[in-house]
């Protein structure tokens, strides 16, 4: 088995490391966070002080960040080592959701160094990975793909390679792009069948399974929604704002419009400003009972909020 390292063990690098050691493979790590470098520790990975060191113990190295700022001081630490001390290179799978200027100047920049970099973004949150429900959108090198595939055939069958690199970031933005309209849409649903009387849970069970009207997002979501619960997240509102951002920038950058994706941006906001930042995204069904006058939760501040 190839040894793996994992830069960035937050919600999904964490996890895709934990899945790595249950099956086996030698696992290191590195991250800022002293928590997350413990929960590598008992799971049994091996915590290192830098990416450079990471990159420098692995045949291949999972990369999961947040911010762009964080890739960069990462590629920074990996590219401070020469040339000419690298005995082993290994096969960066770039995971993140982020600009894709800031994943090509890393790919270059690794480039540099005789090291190949995938665009590999994933489609799916840290809780489905027990289904095996997350897809891969794999781009960059094809040789390099095939190396790196029995790696993440651990964490899901659905791995797909989408051609060059930066077309696995465009893939992500579109199925986000869907993601987000698909959120506030389920939370409106779920608004309207209170408004009119009916019980919600019947709108999940008899929608959630069908071959036209259910997906994954709302089996995910609805859930929540009904039990107007939010923690713990497998999305926080607060992250999910970067998204938003990047992909509106992409749209903006081809000249596409996208006013459903605009409309919906207003509802994470104003999701924001009531508080719910740290909570799931289910929770813009918060939002949208606050616009119907749908009474608050107990315990928690109401805020007025315009559509």
């Amino acid at each position: 088995m190839p040894r793996v390292g994992v830069v960035g063990l937050g919600i999904m690098g964490g996890t895709m490391a934990e899945a790595l050691l249950q099956q086996g493979y030698q696992v290191c790590g590195s991250d800022i966070d002293a928590k997350a470098l413990a929960r590598l520790q008992r799971a049994g990975g091996v915590c290192l002080s830098s990416a450079a060191e990471v990159a420098a113990q692995s045949d291949v190295v999972i990369v999961s960040l947040s911010t762009s700022h964080a890739l960069a001081q990462v590629t920074e630490s990996i590219v401070s080592v020469p040339k000419a001390q690298w005995q082993h290179k290994p096969i960066v799978i770039e995971t993140s959701t982020l600009p894709m200027s800031d994943k090509d100047a890393c790919a270059q920049a690794l480039s540099r160094l005789g090291i190949a970099t995938l665009d590999a973004p994933i489609s799916g949150t840290a809780v489905r990975i027990k289904e095996r429900a997350w897809t891969f959108f794999v781009s960059g090198k094809e040789a390099a793909y095939r190396k790196v595939l029995p790696v993440l055939k651990v964490f899901t069958d659905k791995v797909s390679f989408v051609g060059p690199y930066g077309n696995g970031t465009k893939m992500k933005f579109a199925a986000n792009h869907l993601v987000a309209i698909y959120n506030v849409a389920y939370a409106e649903s779920v608004t309207l069948a209170r408004k009119m009387g009916l019980n919600p849970q019947d709108v999940l069970d008899l929608f959630g399974s069908s071959p036209v009207l259910g997906t994954g997002v709302m089996r995910l979501r609805m859930p929540m929604m009904l039990q107007r619960q939010y923690s713990p997240p497998t999305m926080k509102v607060e992250v999910w704002q970067k998204d938003m951002q990047v992909i509106g920038d992409m749209a903006k950058s081809v000249d596409c419009p996208t006013p459903l994706f605009s409309t919906c941006a207003a509802i994470y906001t104003s999701a924001m400003a009531m508080g719910l930042a740290m909570e799931d995204t289910a929770s813009t069904a918060e939002v949208m009972s606050a616009m119907a006058g749908v009474a608050p939760l107990q315990g928690r501040r109401k805020k007025t909020v315009k559509p």
